[in-house]
Protein backbone atom coordinates (compact mmCIF):
# COMPACT_ATOMS: atom_id res chain seq x y z
CA UNK A 1 0.00 0.00 0.00
CA UNK A 2 1.66 3.23 -1.10
CA UNK A 3 1.06 6.34 0.94
CA UNK A 4 2.58 9.26 -1.03
CA UNK A 5 3.01 12.37 1.07
CA UNK A 6 0.54 15.12 0.36
CA UNK A 7 -2.03 12.72 -1.08
CA UNK A 8 -3.90 12.40 2.20
CA UNK A 9 -3.83 13.50 5.80
CA UNK A 10 -1.37 11.24 7.63
CA UNK A 11 -2.71 8.99 10.36
CA UNK A 12 -0.90 9.13 13.68
CA UNK A 13 0.84 5.86 12.86
CA UNK A 14 2.20 7.20 9.57
CA UNK A 15 3.21 10.44 11.24
CA UNK A 16 5.21 8.51 13.82
CA UNK A 17 6.91 6.55 11.07
CA UNK A 18 7.81 9.70 9.14
CA UNK A 19 9.08 11.39 12.27
CA UNK A 20 11.26 8.37 13.04
CA UNK A 21 12.74 8.53 9.55
CA UNK A 22 13.86 12.11 9.85
CA UNK A 23 14.91 11.97 13.51
CA UNK A 24 18.01 10.14 12.32
CA UNK A 25 19.25 13.21 10.45
CA UNK A 26 17.71 16.10 12.34
CA UNK A 27 18.62 17.48 15.78
CA UNK A 28 15.33 17.86 17.61
CA UNK A 29 14.67 19.70 20.83
CA UNK A 30 11.69 19.13 23.09
CA UNK A 31 10.68 22.79 22.61
CA UNK A 32 11.07 22.89 18.84
CA UNK A 33 9.98 19.61 17.21
CA UNK A 34 10.53 19.20 13.49
CA UNK A 35 8.17 17.14 11.35
CA UNK A 36 8.60 16.43 7.63
CA UNK A 37 5.33 15.43 5.99
CA UNK A 38 6.77 15.22 2.46
CA UNK A 39 8.23 11.73 2.88
CA UNK A 40 6.64 8.95 0.83
CA UNK A 41 6.02 5.70 2.63
CA UNK A 42 5.16 2.21 1.52
CA UNK A 43 2.63 0.31 3.60
CA UNK A 44 2.41 -3.44 3.30
CA UNK A 45 -0.38 -5.37 5.03
CA UNK A 46 0.69 -8.82 6.21
CA UNK A 47 -1.21 -11.76 7.63
CA UNK A 48 0.74 -14.16 9.85
CA UNK A 49 -0.72 -17.56 10.69
CA UNK A 50 0.48 -20.75 12.34
CA UNK A 51 -1.56 -23.93 12.04
CA UNK A 52 -4.29 -21.74 10.49
CA UNK A 53 -4.48 -19.51 13.58
CA UNK A 54 -3.64 -15.79 13.55
CA UNK A 55 -0.31 -14.89 15.20
CA UNK A 56 -0.76 -11.72 17.22
CA UNK A 57 1.55 -9.37 19.10
CA UNK A 58 4.44 -9.16 16.61
CA UNK A 59 6.60 -6.01 16.47
CA UNK A 60 8.55 -4.36 13.67
CA UNK A 61 11.75 -6.24 14.57
CA UNK A 62 9.89 -9.50 13.96
CA UNK A 63 9.63 -8.78 10.22
CA UNK A 64 12.08 -8.66 7.33
CA UNK A 65 11.11 -6.74 4.17
CA UNK A 66 12.96 -6.82 0.85
CA UNK A 67 12.13 -4.20 -1.79
CA UNK A 68 13.53 -5.20 -5.19
CA UNK A 69 15.74 -7.60 -3.26
CA UNK A 70 17.18 -5.04 -0.83
CA UNK A 71 16.43 -5.12 2.93
CA UNK A 72 14.42 -2.15 4.18
CA UNK A 73 14.41 -0.39 7.54
CA UNK A 74 10.92 -0.85 9.00
CA UNK A 75 9.74 2.41 10.54
CA UNK A 76 6.50 1.30 12.12
CA UNK A 77 4.36 -1.81 12.53
CA UNK A 78 0.87 -2.09 13.98
CA UNK A 79 -1.94 -4.63 14.18
CA UNK A 80 -4.59 -2.01 14.90
CA UNK A 81 -7.94 -2.78 13.29
CA UNK A 82 -8.26 -0.10 10.62
CA UNK A 83 -11.59 0.83 9.01
CA UNK A 84 -12.31 -1.29 5.97
CA UNK A 85 -13.64 -0.55 2.50
CA UNK A 86 -14.91 -3.95 1.39
CA UNK A 87 -16.35 -4.94 -1.99
CA UNK A 88 -18.32 -8.19 -1.88
CA UNK A 89 -18.23 -9.68 -5.38
CA UNK A 90 -20.63 -12.57 -6.05
CA UNK A 91 -20.36 -15.02 -8.94
CA UNK A 92 -23.89 -15.37 -10.36
CA UNK A 93 -23.13 -17.82 -13.13
CA UNK A 94 -25.69 -20.62 -13.39
CA UNK A 95 -24.02 -23.17 -11.09
CA UNK A 96 -23.79 -20.80 -8.12
CA UNK A 97 -27.45 -20.28 -7.14
CA UNK A 98 -27.67 -22.92 -4.35
CA UNK A 99 -24.49 -21.61 -2.71
CA UNK A 100 -25.65 -18.01 -2.97
CA UNK A 101 -28.87 -18.93 -1.16
CA UNK A 102 -26.83 -20.31 1.74
CA UNK A 103 -24.63 -17.21 1.79
CA UNK A 104 -27.59 -14.84 1.75
CA UNK A 105 -29.17 -16.71 4.64
CA UNK A 106 -25.98 -16.35 6.71
CA UNK A 107 -25.27 -12.69 5.87
CA UNK A 108 -26.38 -11.35 9.26
CA UNK A 109 -23.95 -13.55 11.19
CA UNK A 110 -21.07 -13.02 8.76
CA UNK A 111 -21.38 -9.24 8.53
CA UNK A 112 -21.49 -8.93 12.32
CA UNK A 113 -17.70 -9.14 12.11
CA UNK A 114 -17.66 -5.67 10.55
CA UNK A 115 -17.36 -2.56 12.71
CA UNK A 116 -18.69 0.97 12.83
CA UNK A 117 -16.67 2.98 10.32
CA UNK A 118 -16.42 0.14 7.79
CA UNK A 119 -18.04 0.55 4.37
CA UNK A 120 -19.40 -2.24 2.18
CA UNK A 121 -20.28 -2.34 -1.51
CA UNK A 122 -21.98 -5.31 -3.20
CA UNK A 123 -21.66 -6.43 -6.83
CA UNK A 124 -22.32 -9.52 -8.90
CA UNK A 125 -20.81 -10.88 -12.10
CA UNK A 126 -21.04 -13.54 -14.75
CA UNK A 127 -19.71 -12.33 -18.12
CA UNK A 128 -20.10 -8.74 -16.90
CA UNK A 129 -20.05 -7.14 -13.45
CA UNK A 130 -22.91 -5.08 -12.05
CA UNK A 131 -22.99 -2.92 -8.93
CA UNK A 132 -25.90 -3.82 -6.63
CA UNK A 133 -25.08 -1.36 -3.82
CA UNK A 134 -22.32 1.31 -3.64
CA UNK A 135 -20.06 1.83 -0.62
CA UNK A 136 -22.20 2.44 2.43
CA UNK A 137 -21.39 2.63 6.13
CA UNK A 138 -24.85 1.33 7.08
CA UNK A 139 -24.16 -2.35 7.69
CA UNK A 140 -27.88 -3.16 7.85
CA UNK A 141 -28.21 -1.92 4.26
CA UNK A 142 -25.18 -4.00 3.29
CA UNK A 143 -26.86 -7.08 4.74
CA UNK A 144 -30.03 -6.33 2.78
CA UNK A 145 -28.00 -5.89 -0.41
CA UNK A 146 -26.39 -9.31 0.08
CA UNK A 147 -29.88 -10.75 0.56
CA UNK A 148 -30.89 -9.40 -2.84
CA UNK A 149 -28.23 -11.52 -4.55
CA UNK A 150 -30.69 -14.42 -4.85
CA UNK A 151 -33.03 -12.18 -6.85
CA UNK A 152 -30.41 -11.57 -9.55
CA UNK A 153 -30.78 -13.57 -12.73
CA UNK A 154 -28.25 -16.43 -12.59
CA UNK A 155 -26.67 -17.82 -15.73
CA UNK A 156 -24.06 -17.23 -18.39
CA UNK A 157 -20.30 -17.58 -18.27
CA UNK A 158 -17.81 -16.64 -15.57
CA UNK A 159 -15.36 -13.82 -16.27
CA UNK A 160 -13.49 -13.79 -12.98
CA UNK A 161 -10.44 -11.64 -13.70
CA UNK A 162 -12.43 -9.04 -15.63
CA UNK A 163 -14.78 -8.70 -12.66
CA UNK A 164 -11.82 -8.30 -10.29
CA UNK A 165 -10.32 -5.66 -12.59
CA UNK A 166 -13.64 -3.79 -12.64
CA UNK A 167 -13.63 -3.95 -8.84
CA UNK A 168 -10.15 -2.41 -8.72
CA UNK A 169 -11.35 0.40 -11.00
CA UNK A 170 -14.27 1.00 -8.63
CA UNK A 171 -11.82 1.38 -5.76
CA UNK A 172 -9.74 3.83 -7.79
CA UNK A 173 -12.81 6.05 -8.13
CA UNK A 174 -14.59 5.52 -4.82
CA UNK A 175 -12.19 3.95 -2.31
CA UNK A 176 -11.33 5.98 0.79
CA UNK A 177 -7.52 6.32 1.17
CA UNK A 178 -7.93 6.32 4.97
CA UNK A 179 -9.22 2.75 4.91
CA UNK A 180 -7.86 -0.69 4.12
CA UNK A 181 -9.14 -1.87 0.72
CA UNK A 182 -10.30 -5.43 0.02
CA UNK A 183 -12.34 -7.43 -2.47
CA UNK A 184 -13.90 -10.64 -1.20
CA UNK A 185 -15.07 -12.76 -4.11
CA UNK A 186 -17.48 -15.70 -3.88
CA UNK A 187 -17.02 -18.04 -6.82
CA UNK A 188 -16.69 -21.65 -7.93
CA UNK A 189 -13.40 -20.45 -9.50
CA UNK A 190 -14.14 -22.01 -12.89
CA UNK A 191 -13.96 -19.19 -15.41
CA UNK A 192 -13.35 -18.38 -19.04
CA UNK A 193 -10.41 -16.26 -20.17
CA UNK A 194 -11.39 -12.62 -19.79
CA UNK A 195 -8.32 -10.54 -18.81
CA UNK A 196 -4.56 -10.70 -18.40
CA UNK A 197 -3.61 -11.69 -14.84
CA UNK A 198 -0.53 -9.47 -15.05
CA UNK A 199 -2.64 -6.45 -16.01
CA UNK A 200 -5.21 -7.20 -13.33
CA UNK A 201 -2.55 -7.49 -10.62
CA UNK A 202 -0.99 -4.22 -11.73
CA UNK A 203 -4.41 -2.56 -11.48
CA UNK A 204 -4.89 -4.06 -8.00
CA UNK A 205 -1.49 -2.76 -6.86
CA UNK A 206 -2.28 0.65 -8.29
CA UNK A 207 -5.65 0.80 -6.51
CA UNK A 208 -4.16 -0.70 -3.35
CA UNK A 209 -6.59 -3.63 -3.08
CA UNK A 210 -6.30 -6.98 -1.33
CA UNK A 211 -8.08 -9.86 -3.12
CA UNK A 212 -9.44 -12.75 -1.06
CA UNK A 213 -11.72 -15.54 -2.19
CA UNK A 214 -14.25 -18.03 -0.88
CA UNK A 215 -14.26 -20.88 -3.37
CA UNK A 216 -17.50 -22.83 -3.41
CA UNK A 217 -17.23 -26.16 -5.19
CA UNK A 218 -20.37 -26.86 -7.18
CA UNK A 219 -19.21 -29.91 -9.14
CA UNK A 220 -19.70 -28.09 -12.44
CA UNK A 221 -16.83 -26.69 -14.47
CA UNK A 222 -17.54 -23.31 -15.95
CA UNK A 223 -15.27 -23.41 -19.00
CA UNK A 224 -16.87 -23.64 -22.40
CA UNK A 225 -15.41 -26.03 -25.01
CA UNK A 226 -12.57 -24.47 -26.94
CA UNK A 227 -12.10 -21.60 -24.47
CA UNK A 228 -9.14 -21.06 -22.18
CA UNK A 229 -9.95 -21.27 -18.47
CA UNK A 230 -8.97 -18.87 -15.70
CA UNK A 231 -9.18 -18.62 -11.93
CA UNK A 232 -8.40 -16.02 -9.29
CA UNK A 233 -5.69 -17.86 -7.34
CA UNK A 234 -2.65 -16.17 -8.90
CA UNK A 235 -4.08 -12.67 -8.61
CA UNK A 236 -5.04 -13.24 -4.99
CA UNK A 237 -1.58 -14.54 -4.12
CA UNK A 238 0.16 -11.55 -5.69
CA UNK A 239 -1.97 -9.09 -3.71
CA UNK A 240 -1.31 -10.97 -0.47
CA UNK A 241 -4.80 -12.42 -0.37
CA UNK A 242 -6.09 -15.67 1.01
CA UNK A 243 -8.33 -18.18 -0.74
CA UNK A 244 -10.35 -20.80 1.11
CA UNK A 245 -12.51 -23.70 -0.02
CA UNK A 246 -15.82 -22.82 1.60
CA UNK A 247 -17.86 -25.96 2.24
CA UNK A 248 -19.65 -23.94 4.92
CA UNK A 249 -19.72 -20.56 3.16
CA UNK A 250 -21.52 -18.67 5.93
CA UNK A 251 -19.01 -19.57 8.67
CA UNK A 252 -16.04 -19.10 6.34
CA UNK A 253 -17.41 -15.71 5.23
CA UNK A 254 -17.25 -14.39 8.80
CA UNK A 255 -13.83 -15.92 9.50
CA UNK A 256 -12.38 -14.33 6.37
CA UNK A 257 -13.57 -10.89 7.50
CA UNK A 258 -11.99 -11.45 10.92
CA UNK A 259 -8.65 -12.38 9.36
CA UNK A 260 -8.70 -9.29 7.14
CA UNK A 261 -9.02 -7.15 10.26
CA UNK A 262 -6.09 -8.85 12.02
CA UNK A 263 -3.44 -8.01 9.43
CA UNK A 264 -0.29 -6.13 10.36
CA UNK A 265 0.42 -2.78 8.68
CA UNK A 266 4.15 -2.36 8.07
CA UNK A 267 5.67 0.96 6.95
CA UNK A 268 9.02 1.78 5.35
CA UNK A 269 10.46 4.62 3.27
CA UNK A 270 9.75 4.37 -0.45
CA UNK A 271 12.95 3.85 -2.47
CA UNK A 272 13.52 6.30 -5.33
CA UNK A 273 12.24 5.15 -8.71
CA UNK A 274 10.40 6.55 -11.71
CA UNK A 275 6.63 7.18 -11.39
CA UNK A 276 4.55 4.18 -12.39
CA UNK A 277 7.41 1.71 -11.93
CA UNK A 278 6.49 -1.68 -10.45
CA UNK A 279 8.60 -2.81 -7.51
CA UNK A 280 8.77 -6.28 -5.98
CA UNK A 281 8.23 -6.85 -2.25
CA UNK A 282 9.03 -9.86 -0.07
CA UNK A 283 7.84 -10.03 3.55
CA UNK A 284 9.20 -12.69 5.90
CA UNK A 285 9.52 -13.24 9.61
CA UNK A 286 12.91 -12.32 11.03
CA UNK A 287 15.06 -15.06 12.55
CA UNK A 288 13.88 -14.48 16.12
CA UNK A 289 10.22 -14.63 15.18
CA UNK A 290 10.80 -17.75 13.07
CA UNK A 291 12.29 -19.50 16.09
CA UNK A 292 9.30 -18.54 18.26
CA UNK A 293 6.75 -19.43 15.59
CA UNK A 294 8.17 -22.30 13.50
CA UNK A 295 6.19 -23.10 10.37
CA UNK A 296 4.35 -19.76 10.52
CA UNK A 297 3.14 -18.48 7.15
CA UNK A 298 3.16 -14.86 5.98
CA UNK A 299 0.78 -13.51 3.34
CA UNK A 300 1.59 -10.09 1.92
CA UNK A 301 1.44 -8.32 -1.40
CA UNK A 302 4.24 -9.12 -3.83
CA UNK A 303 4.69 -5.61 -5.18
CA UNK A 304 3.41 -2.07 -5.61
CA UNK A 305 3.61 0.82 -8.07
CA UNK A 306 5.51 4.06 -7.54
CA UNK A 307 2.78 6.75 -7.49
CA UNK A 308 2.47 8.97 -10.52
CA UNK A 309 2.65 12.72 -10.07
CA UNK A 310 -0.72 14.37 -9.48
Amino acid sequence: MVRPAGARKFSWAVALAAAALFAQDTALSAQDPVFRADVSLVRVDAQVTRAHEIVEGLQKDDFLILDNGKPQSILYCTQDEEPLDLLLLFDTSGSMLPSMRRLAASAHTALSELRKGDRVAVANFNTAASLIAPFNGDLQEAEEAVGRIVDVRFGGGTHILKAVEDGAKYFAQHGDPHRRHAILIFTDNFGQSSASEKDVVRRMWESDVLLCGLIVRTGEAGSFPGMASEDMLGAAQKTGGETVNANDPGHTFREMLRRMRKRYSIYYAMPPDKPGAARQVTVELAAGAKSRYPNAEVLARKGYLIPKAR
